[in-house]
């Protein structure tokens, strides 16, 4: 077939098309242009993208906080235990309490450990 031949038979083609199914065509078109230009605007929006990934950060060092929490919790459950075994029957009250403040403010616990071992560290390498 012949290019113009082929031509002939696309404007046949667009001829005996009905309004509606261009209609429909155009509509389809629209839809994807809108969709289109709506992704880019996405993408442009630096605001948006940044909020979003403060957002997944946020999520993230929540997680962390959690785990370490709960880590925590963990090790000073292990140790209120072997101090029980190891400490006299008149120290039961004392550890209990300690327990319960640890339980009450892991995270205070946490820093002065940390600082215990900074402080360790710096007399033992005097």
């Amino acid at each position: 077939m012949s290019d113009t031949s082929k031509q002939k038979d696309k404007k046949t083609e667009e001829q005996t098309r009905e309004p509606e199914e261009i209609r429909a065509d155009i509509e389809q078109t629209r839809g994807e242009l809108g969709d289109t230009a709506a992704a880019v605007a996405e993408k442009a929006d630096v605001k948006a993208q940044a909020s979003a990934k403060v957002d997944e950060v946020k999520q993230q060092a929540a997680g962390k906080a959690q785990e370490a929490k709960d880590k925590a919790k963990e090790a000073t459950d292990q140790a209120a235990a072997k101090a029980k075994e190891v400490a006299p029957e008149s120290a039961g009250p004392t550890i209990e309490k300690a327990q319960r403040f640890v339980n009450e403010k892991p995270l205070v616990v946490i820093g002065v450990a940390l600082v215990a071992v900074v402080v360790l560290r710096r007399v033992l390498s005097r």
